[in-house]
C-alpha cells in the first residue's frame, strides 16, 4: 500500500500546484521518509548479527524430592573471575542470565533460599552464541548433626571409649567413638523434607562395662540436631586384681645382702639334726616296757667313748708300772752282786 500511495502521490501535487500556481517538493520529501531508507534497512542486520554473537544461562532448580526451590541466589563469574550477572529463581525454581558473550563461566551458589536445603559447589558453565545453556541444578537437603553420649546406666557419668555404628537400613553411615569427655558427633545426611530414619549400635563398650547389645532406633530432620544416648551397666565379675609390685627399696640387691630379718629363715627339718643323730634315732631299739621315758639325746656313745679312754689310761699305767718293777729288780740285782 505505501508503494501505492507513493506513486498517486505526485499526481496530486502537480494538481494542487496547477490550482494555487505554485510547485512545491515539500510533500515529495515527505513521501520519500515514510519509505524505509537505505541507512535505516543496512543498520538493523548488524544488531542481528551482534545478537547471534552472545549466548544465555536458564537456571532451573530442585531439591531431591523433585520440588522446585525459589529464592535460591546465584552469581556469574567470568573467566577473569569478575562478576558478569547474578539473580534469584523465581517461584517456579528458573533464572535466565542473557547477554553473555561466549565463554567459560564460573557459577557459584551464593544461598539455598531455604532453611531445609544446603548449597552446591562452584561449577562451570559453558556459554556458546545464539544458545541458552540449560542447567538444572539439585540442592541436597541439610545434613543433621547427631551427637553421641555414653553413660553408666547407675550413676550417668559420662564414659570414654564407647565405639557405634549408625546407619540406615542395611547400610552403616558413619561411626562414632566417645572421647575423654564420653562424648563423639558427626554428620547423618537426610533424603526427605519430612526426615529419615537411622538405627545405632554399640560394637564396643567402655573398659570395665558390658556391651549394649540391642539397637535403638532414631529420627532426624534436615539441619536438626539430635542426641543419642547409649547406656551401659558394669560388667558383673570384676577381673582379679594384679600383684603389685613390691618395694625394691626392702629387697636386697645381689651386691649387697639385705638385713638378717630380710633373709627367709630355714624352718625346723631333718637338715637340722646332724646325720649320726638321725641314724641313731632311727635305729635304736625302742625302750622296753615299764622303762622311764627317753630324754635328752642318747649318752650310750659317750658312756662308750669314755670307757675306751679309761682303758687306754688304765693300760699305760700297767705298762709304766710293770717297767718300773723291772727297773726295781735290775737294780736289786747288781747290788747282790
Amino acid at each position: 500500500m505505501r508503494i501505492r500511495s507513493a506513486r498517486t502521490l505526485p499526481v496530486a501535487v502537480a494538481v494542487a500546484a496547477a490550482v494555487t500556481g505554485n510547485l512545491s517538493w515539500a510533500p515529495t520529501a515527505s513521501a520519500q521518509s515514510t519509505e524505509p531508507t537505505p541507512s535505516t534497512s543496512t543498520s538493523s542486520t548488524p544488531r542481528n548479527a551482534a545478537e547471534a554473537e552472545t549466548g544465555g544461562v536458564a537456571i532451573l532448580k530442585k531439591d531431591p524430592g523433585g520440588d522446585v526451590l525459589g529464592g535460591a541466589s546465584f552469581t556469574l563469574f567470568d573467566s577473569a573471575g569478575k562478576e558478569a550477572a547474578n539473580g534469584k529463581t523465581d517461584a517456579q525454581g528458573q533464572l535466565a542470565f542473557k547477554d553473555l558473550t561466549p565463554g567459560v563461566y564460573r557459577l557459584k551458589e551464593v544461598t539455598s533460599g531455604s532453611p531445609l536445603h544446603d548449597t552446591v559447589d562452584d561449577q562451570d558453565v559453558i556459554v556458546t552464541p545464539g544458545v541458552d545453556t540449560p542447567l538444572t541444578i539439585v540442592d541436597p537437603f541439610k545434613d543433621a548433626s547427631v551427637l553421641l553420649k555414653a553413660k553408666d546406666d547407675k550413676t550417668g557419668k559420662l564414659l570414654a571409649g564407647s565405639t557405634v555404628n549408625i546407619g540406615s537400613g542395611d547400610k552403616t553411615l558413619l561411626t562414632l567413638t566417645t572421647g575423654s569427655d564420653g562424648t563423639a558427633s558427626g554428620k547423618l545426611p537426610i533424603n526427605s523434607r519430612t526426615g529419615s530414619d537411622f538405627w545405632v549400635k554399640q560394637v564396643k563398650a567402655p573398659e570395665g562395662y558390658e556391651i549394649y547389645k540391642p539397637s535403638k532406633a532414631f529420627k532426624a530432620k534436615p539441619g536438626d540436631p539430635v542426641t543419642v544416648t547409649v547406656s551401659n551397666a558394669k560388667t558383673a565379675t570384676t577381673p582379679p586384681p594384679t600383684e603389685e609390685p613390691t618395694d625394691p627399696t626392702t629387697k636386697p640387691t645381689p651386691d649387697k645382702p639385705g638385713k638378717d630379718e630380710d633373709t627367709p629363715k630355714p624352718s625346723a627339718s631333718a637338715s637340722d639334726t646332724p646325720a649320726s643323730e638321725a641314724t641313731a634315732s632311727s635305729t635304736a631299739a625302742p625302750a622296753p616296757d615299764g622303762a622311764l621315758a627317753h630324754t635328752g639325746a642318747d649318752a650310750t656313745p659317750w658312756l662308750i667313748g669314755g670307757a675306751g679312754v679309761l682303758l687306754a689310761v688304765g693300760g699305760g699305767a700297767l705298762v709304766v708300772a710293770r717297767r718300773r718293777r723291772t727297773d726295781n729288780s735290775t737294780a736289786d740285782g747288781s747290788t747282790e752282786s
